[in-house]
């Protein structure tokens, strides 16, 4: 006496698979997202750098404008993810860029030729730290 041949069901685990019985689903992941949020965040640590956060900045972003198109198109996850990442990659170019300003201004200042001038003519440690204190009191004034 045989036994009825009856076709076999798949399991509950196989069941959420689909097709493929069994065989697991790839993980998907998005590194640009991943790349962005780490770049992002090194640019906004190391924006006063000027080229940490110039060099750092732009890449996050530019990472993060890629993560969020292969998010949005459906090709990848983590689409708030890669738009942290850009924005955080922006914030340390801008960053940047104040820190930069600032420095240009500083150096172009009279105040700081004033300063190289009274550091060219001392002759002791202690004219140059005089120098170095009148230097720092026209900056703030």
């Amino acid at each position: 006496m045989s036994m009825p041949s009856y076709p076999q069901q798949p399991n509950a685990d196989q069941a959420q698979y689909g097709a493929q019985y069994g065989a697991p689903e790839p993980a998907r992941s998005n590194g640009f997202a991943v790349t962005a949020l780490v770049l992002g965040l090194l640019a906004c640590l190391f924006f006063w750098t000027v080229v940490g956060g110039l060099l750092l900045g732009l890449l996050a972003l530019v990472f993060g404008i890629l993560g969020a198109l292969r998010a949005r198109q459906g090709r990848a996850p983590r689409k708030g993810m890669a738009i942290a990442g850009a924005v955080l990659g922006a914030l340390g170019l801008i960053g940047s860029a104040v820190v930069l300003i600032i420095g240009i201004s500083v150096v172009n200042s009279g105040s700081f030729q004033d300063f190289e001038d009274c550091m060219q003519s001392a002759n002791s440690s202690a004219e140059e730290d005089r120098c170095a204190e009148d230097f720092g009191e026209s900056l703030f004034k």
